[in-house]
């Protein structure tokens, strides 16, 4: 029976696989995460798939609190052991593939991706995580020489694009199933008519005929990936409490999904300061 402690070679193991698996996901080669859990077995004292896989939603979390992406299907879990941010710290900044793949992903040019049913696309926002344990404070910013992915892809202006223009159309085949043609005739791309310092993207309405502003936020990435927002988008979020809703698109390249945040972005979101750090509460 494995002990309850991964040892530092277990580790080292368990985040190569890892890195290696997600150069392939970016690199949309063919990989089996099953193989590589089985394969994963023989190195780390016969530890149950189980526990790898939650090794695996660890290294997600430590991954985001690095400003990087994380695998597809690893559900960040923040309860990772202080070794575990040890090791995945130290060898990020080796997988030279690996970032640059990530790099040359983040600033590719993106189109506004086809889907049956638009409407489908709607999901449920993600729960808030529990407070993340101290050790995960400590490597809250990118390390010393590495680029912030996260911010990287967001500056990526063809993916922010293609997300406003996806969601002006997803509004506009919400009000017509909803018999509001003509609210749907109404709608606005605000950051392209008035430009960006209204704080919000759209200007849409409820079924009601009242105005929703929409700030538009996309990335490729999953569902837990945090994104940023300026302190005018905050303030404005404010100051319309019932208006302003923040529409999340992620997966967006392949299989896109969308989940909305109503109201001031203080109540839906946990904000950390300088542009805002946003994760859903």
């Amino acid at each position: 029976m494995a002990s309850a402690d991964w040892s530092r070679e277990e580790v080292e193991a368990i985040v190569e696989d890892y890195f290696a698996m997600f150069a392939l996901d970016l690199a949309r080669m063919p990989y089996s995460k099953a193989e590589h859990r089985r394969a994963l077995v023989q190195k780390l004292n016969a530890r149950s798939e189980q526990s790898i896989e939650f090794k695996h939603q660890n290294i997600s979390a430590v991954l985001l609190d690095l400003k990087f992406h994380y695998l597809p299907g690893y559900k960040p879990r923040f309860n990772y052991q202080r070794l575990l941010a040890e090791v995945v710290a130290d060898r990020l900044p080796e997988q030279r593939s690996l970032l640059e793949i990530a790099a040359a992903d983040a600033d590719r040019p993106v189109v506004v991706p086809e889907v049956d049913d638009i409407l489908a696309v709607l999901t449920e926002p993600p729960k808030g995580e529990a407070k993340r344990p101290q050790m995960s404070e400590r490597i809250a910013l990118p390390l010393a020489g590495m680029t912030n992915y996260i911010e990287r892809e967001a500056r990526n202006r063809s993916l922010g694009l293609a997300g406003e223009e996806f969601v002006l159309n997803f509004e506009r085949a919400r009000l017509i199933s909803q018999g509001r043609e003509t609210l749907a005739g109404r709608i606005e791309h605000t950051s392209k008519v008035r430009g960006d310092h209204e704080g919000y993207d759209i200007l849409s309405y409820d079924k009601s005929g009242a105005e929703r502003l929409i700030e538009v936020k996309t990335t490729k990435y999953g569902r837990f990936t945090p994104f940023f927002a300026s302190r005018n988008e905050v303030e404005v979020s404010e100051r319309n409490p019932i208006a302003y809703h923040v529409y999340r698109m992620f997966d967006f390249r392949e299989r896109p999904q969308l989940y909305m945040l109503p109201g001031p972005m203080s109540v839906s979101c946990e904000l950390s300061a300088s542009s805002f750090l946003a994760r859903p509460r």
